[in-house]
């Protein structure tokens, strides 16, 4: 049986390692792709992966898994190892994959300088730049060593993905800049980015502009850029101080809604809508949807018009399909259906906010009437519990004194329902932090983990379970505690979780702080398909923070929540009833 304390996260490591090594060894496309699509199959995986120990059939049930996957995964449970990729891992030079991560090197080039000039690790490529040993390396001139050499100085400096609350604010700034200019008529960011994952790569920006060279110009001067690594008449790439690239690329504007639809990708989205384009005698590129007349020539370079090009919704419209918003666009579901996602207007209650009685920065009364501000009807102060010593959590006097403030508060405040509420721990053993008298005073208690974020699969899943069957906890607070290039967090059975979560009538939280989006997008799909409530909270502590709500609607919208699915939709009335519903 695998020793690891979470066997889906390693084997995820496996298959998308083997798909490194794969490419390294110039094997066929199919084997790369059906490598890393496994990867990718048990990175959505909710459930406890090590029910399949003994279950290949089940594995291979699954659509992405093979047989010859299956039995690779089932061989690493029972025995915790995995002898195919061992075999794999030894055709290579184990410093080699590390090669493989520096920006703009593709495996092509990596085998080259392997073969060519015996790199076999970082080491030995910076050497090889010192000592001018590239130089038999096929289509390897002095520019491209140099800046092979700035790439390698960029990965040391550059560290983890960047989260999306970093890289959203920055693609808007960027946005507004280069949208201010004369002559740019459309703009927006694509990517990644704009599908809402909870880190990005880079920053991709596309716009129309009568000007192209002079917003190329323009470009280059966006605050903070450190290096201009590429700049062309339609495409500019830049780096910024931070250590983000930025990508601005000019386009027609007779043809923007099919590139934004290409550089949003997904690629394995994209690939799907070409599909359906070729079985429906056409032709689907990032300049538009053509008529497929044979030619082997791009319809675009022959002066074809296209069916549809300059808006998304007419592509989508033509392929006789529904818009799919960009957060839907990560090939999860067939292409048919798309729900009515839930939007920030939807949301009208805040579950889960803090004041300067713990560890927050507002006032009780300058939070109410922040809220307030925000047009919510309902807001739940919810101050940590006393084990949370380092948020200056309230004992059992100083949380007694806080509820009658609240209610006074919320007597005299008119426009706002002001519930006493508490962010409640969840001890390592699943106890809560107060006694059920205690907590039965309270309006709303959320329950959350806080510490003992390293446990076991097995003793996080019992842990939260217990709490989610807690007949006075509403919600469930950032169940797994990950903070975003961090820590991971737990690692429970998520599928357990949402099924107990069901049945007692328990919402789990999407917590806003873009440093944890936590429920991720996966889980939250897997609750909302099993009918589960999803609670969108900002987990405020500072005024500001209510603008976190983006964060966690996004989130949920990747997890395709509807408005029907959040409590924080309801009317007040109704989510008063539910939660009173957990009250004696």
């Amino acid at each position: 049986m695998s020793t690891s304390s979470d066997p889906r996260r390693e084997l995820i490591a496996l298959f998308d390692e083997m798909g490194s090594i794969l490419e390294l060894l110039g094997a066929n496309g199919f084997k790369v792709n059906a490598s890393r699509k496994v990867a990718r199959v048990l990175e959505d995986m909710t459930g406890d992966i090590t029910r399949f120990r003994d279950d290949a059939k089940g594995l291979q049930a699954i659509d992405g898994i093979g047989k010859s996957s299956a039995e690779k995964i089932c061989t690493y449970l029972q025995t915790g190892s995995m002898p195919d990729f061992e075999k794999l891992l030894a055709q290579v030079p184990e410093g080699l994959l590390a090669v493989l991560e520096i920006p703009g090197l593709g495996p092509k080039t990596v085998r080259a300088m392997w073969e060519h000039a015996g790199v076999e690790s970082v080491a030995d490529l910076e050497k090889a730049i010192a000592d001018d040993g590239l130089g038999d390396v096929p289509r390897m001139g002095p520019k491209t060593i140099a800046n092979i050499a700035d790439s390698i100085e960029f990965l040391k400096k550059a560290g983890d993905r960047t989260p999306l609350g970093t890289a959203w604010p920055l693609a808007e700034k960027i946005v507004d800049h280069l949208g201010s200019r004369p002559g740019v008529s459309r703009i927006a960011f694509a990517g990644s980015l704009r599908r809402g994952r909870d880190t990005i790569g880079d920053i991709d920006i596309l716009a129309c502009c009568e000007d192209a060279p002079s917003l190329i110009e323009h470009f280059q001067s966006t605050k903070g850029v450190e290096k201009v690594l590429l700049a062309g008449d339609t495409k500019c790439s830049i780096r910024l101080e931070r250590g983000i690239q930025v990508d601005l690329r000019v386009v027609a504007e007779s043809a923007f809604g099919a590139a934004l639809m290409y550089f949003t990708g997904s690629k394995e989205h994209n690939v799907r809508l070409r599909e359906r384009a070729i079985k429906a005698g056409m032709r689907l590129n990032e300049y538009g949807l053509f008529t497929d007349d044979g030619e082997d020539e791009p319809p675009q370079n022959r002066g074809i018009e296209p069916i549809a090009s300059e808006t998304e919704e007419s592509i989508y419209a033509a392929l006789g399909l529904p818009m799919h918003p960009p957060e839907l666009r990560e090939d999860r579901d067939d292409l048919e259906s798309v729900p009515e996602l839930v939007t920030i207007e939807d949301i009208k209650a805040e579950l889960h906010a803090h004041t300067t009685a713990s560890d927050g920065h507002l006032s009780l009364e300058e939070l109410v009437a922040a809220a307030k501000a925000r047009g919510f009807h309902t807001l739940a102060v919810t101050d940590h519990s006393r084990s949370s010593v380092q948020a200056n959590g309230l004992d059992e006097k100083r949380l007694l004194a806080h509820i009658d403030a609240i209610r006074q508060v919320n007597e005299d405040t008119e426009g706002i329902t002001v519930l006493a509420g508490s962010e409640v721990d969840i001890l390592s053993d699943g106890r809560l932090d107060y006694d059920d008298e205690l907590l039965a005073r309270l309006d709303l208690v959320v329950a959350s983990p806080h510490v003992a974020l390293t446990q076991d699969p097995k003793k996080a899943t019992a842990r939260l379970l217990a709490a989610i069957r807690h007949p006075l906890v509403h919600i469930i607070g950032h169940p797994t505690g990950r903070i975003i290039n961090r820590r991971p967090g737990l690692s429970p059975d998520m599928d357990t979780l949402i099924e107990a979560a069901v049945e007692c009538d328990t919402a789990l939280e999407i917590n806003a702080n873009p440093q944890r989006l936590d429920l991720r997008d996966v889980h939250v799909r897997a609750a909302v398909d099993a009918g589960c409530r999803i609670s969108i909270d900002t987990d405020a502590h500072a005024e500001s923070h209510f603008d976190f709500l983006r964060y966690g609607v996004i989130t949920a919208r990747r997890g395709r929540c509807t408005p029907a699915d959040c409590v924080n939709c309801m009317p007040a009335a109704d989510l008063h009833a539910w939660l009173k519903s957990k009250r004696p």
